[in-house]
């Protein structure tokens, strides 16, 4: 029977969609591929500053600063396996509780409680001072938590809010890994933490760096110092965006590292390895004493027990 406009254009339409739903079951496993062999050229290309760096660990620090935008990458090589890096930050059930584990050590970081949302998992997260305080002063952002891609040697894991405090907005958190080329069991290891800020987000951040973030810096290397003393290093948002990112790189290892203690230990030998680890680099992360951060974080990781 000869086919009808009507028919005809619901058939190819139906066409049409399957053509397209066979394009993207074929473009994600491509784009998988692609990811997985940019980060083994990537380790290619880091390997001689990993090997000799400032950070005495086989770490890259890269930041950008654009007119409305801030970006900051990390690579590392990790003395952990790549399967229980996998499982522990990239597992589709239960990463996105994990992340929460991860994100409170920071100093920032007041609260985060994962959900389930219709898209997916939810990380409710509150940003606040370096000091002990109450949830209504800090601020929540709601991260959509998204295991990209996750196979036998790449995964990747994206955390995404849309807005932020102070006009901030376009929060982005990725993580990928593969096996660490020739390294024996260990993973190499990207991090991204970017933003975007308007004009009162760009007010606040001149604020604080005139204020109490002044005279802070971050890790990049500016010039060296003429008279023997301490090179110079990246001020401004750069160097607040290192900090941070910096942060983010330290909980990541040192929830990791916890994993191999036993379950009722974990929590305080994190807390412990986070404040360590900070400590090495006091002239960008130093903020408080020892005592007062492990008294803030064991009150504030009893409160994210329950939703709030």
């Amino acid at each position: 029977m000869p086919m009808t406009p009507r028919r005809y254009t619901t058939w190819s339409g139906s066409l049409a969609v399957i053509a397209l739903m066979a394009g993207l079951c074929l473009s994600l496993p491509a784009r998988a591929a692609d990811n997985a062999q940019a980060l083994r050229d990537k380790y290619q290309t880091v390997a001689p500053q990993l090997a000799d760096n400032v950070f005495h660990r086989p770490l890259v620090l890269e930041s950008t600063e654009a007119p409305e935008r801030l970006k900051s990458d990390i690579y590392s090589v990790l003395d952990y396996p790549f399967a229980a890096v996998k499982s522990a930050l990239g597992d589709p059930e239960h990463g996105a509780s994990n992340w929460c584990d991860v994100l409170i050590l920071h100093l920032n970081i007041k609260y985060c409680h994962a959900t389930q949302g219709t898209d997916g998992s939810v990380l409710n997260v509150n940003l606040g001072r370096k000091v002990e305080d109450s949830l209504s002063s800090s601020y929540r952002l709601e991260f959509g938590y998204h295991p990209v891609v996750s196979n036998a040697d790449y995964f990747r894991v994206e955390l995404s809010a849309a807005s932020g405090p102070l006009s901030t907005r376009d929060y982005h958190i990725m993580l990928e890994a593969i096996p660490a080329p020739g390294a024996g069991n260990h993973t190499f290891l990207h991090l991204t933490y970017a933003y975007g800020y308007g004009a009162a987000g760009r007010l606040a951040m001149r604020t604080y760096l005139a204020t109490v973030g002044s005279g802070k810096v971050g890790f990049t290397k500016t010039a060296e110092s003429s008279s023997g003393g301490d090179p110079e290093y990246v001020g401004g948002v750069r160097g607040l965006l290192e900090r941070n990112t910096m942060r983010y790189y330290l909980a990541i290892d040192a929830y990791l590292k916890s994993l191999s203690a036993p379950a009722d230990k974990r929590l305080q030998q994190r807390l412990n390895t986070w404040f360590s680890a900070t400590e090495q680099y006091p002239r960008q992360l130093h903020e408080i004493e020892r005592q007062d951060y492990l008294q803030m974080k064991h009150h504030e990781i009893e409160r994210q027990q329950t939703a709030q």
